[in-house]
């Protein structure tokens, strides 16, 4: 395959692909991992999609399939928005070239998790945008592939808004402060306050609630780590929710004020660093971050 090579990109490369059958798929894929191989020094690309995308590419590659990386999107993308990003950059940090050097072919699995409600769809879009903030410094050059058969046109129309190769490009600050403009429900009326959010009182009520002792055990601990890091609290914890669903809202004296809260791993400075929001979000399917003049109300699902 001859593809003329680009000239190396100073930092993340973010870009988006919208498709509506198999050959458009493959017509915006092939140059890209070509893009990618025929990049001196750098690893083999990664194409993670569905799989029948997947025998598309390996049937349209011909020899050069053994030279890429194949991996199933519902292998890759099993958890939430926050898993991915953990799950990218690990895999970055092993994988990856000098500087992040990477092409990555992504298409997310917009007919299971990433697309059964508009809450979660939210959770995606606020992904895809804040990667831009995220993986800045790092020369990794991906393409998001949407399929707009099973996408729809309302989510491609958002993704639009979280990569800067569209006429439609937000700021990942802006677009993420108006995903959070939207209010959070109020908690039901029967919430059970707590005095102090103490992962052995948190787990006991989960418990009571249906979650399994570890699965209560993984979210009152992600509701401690989030106290903690979240500290001073403002008032009692409040609880409510059955299994899986069981809901913690927290609420902080002071604002969080940083679209990266929990989506950047902690730092090591000597001690060992405080997982805080990091494990909360990695734990959580939903972490809800809500800032207002007096705090921030910070609320967590399990799942």
């Amino acid at each position: 395959m001859t593809v003329r090579q680009p000239a190396p990109p100073a930092a993340f490369d973010h870009r988006m692909a919208v498709f509506d059958s198999d050959d458009a798929f493959v017509a915006a894929a092939l140059p890209f991992l070509g893009e990618g191989l025929a990049a001196p020094g750098e690893p083999p690309p990664v194409a993670i999609a569905d799989p029948r995308n997947l025998d598309l590419l390996r049937d349209a590659l011909g020899s050069d399939a053994k030279d890429v990386v194949s991996v199933p999107h519902t292998d890759w993308y099993t958890g939430s928005a926050a898993n991915a990003v953990a799950r990218a950059a690990t895999y970055l940090t092993g994988n990856a070239g000098p500087d992040g050097r990477m092409h990555l072919l992504m298409e997310p699995v917009w007919s299971g998790r990433a697309g059964r409600s508009a809450r979660e769809t939210t959770e995606w879009i606020r992904y895809e945008s804040l990667a831009n903030l995220l993986f800045a410094p790092m020369a990794t050059i991906a393409l998001c592939a949407y399929d707009t058969r099973t996408a729809g046109p309302a989510v491609v129309a958002a993704a639009r808004r979280a990569h800067p190769d569209t006429e439609v490009y937000e700021d990942p600050v802006r677009l993420a402060a108006e995903l959070d403009a939207v209010p959070l429900p109020l908690p039901p009326a029967g919430a059970q306050p707590l005095a102090g959010p103490h992962a052995a009182a948190v787990q006991t009520w989960a418990e009571t609630r249906g979650l399994a002792a570890a699965d209560a055990e993984l979210f009152a601990t992600a509701v401690a780590e989030a106290a903690a890091a979240l500290a001073p609290l403002d008032g009692a914890a409040l609880l409510w929710g059955e299994a899986p669903a069981c809901v913690c809202e927290l609420r902080s004296a002071r604002p969080v004020g940083d679209p990266l809260a929990g989506f950047v791993p902690p730092r090591a400075t000597g001690q060992e660093p405080a997982p805080g929001l990091w494990y909360a979000r990695q734990v959580c399917a939903y972490v809800d971050i809500r800032d207002d003049a007096e705090g921030a109300t910070v609320r967590l699902q399990y799942a």
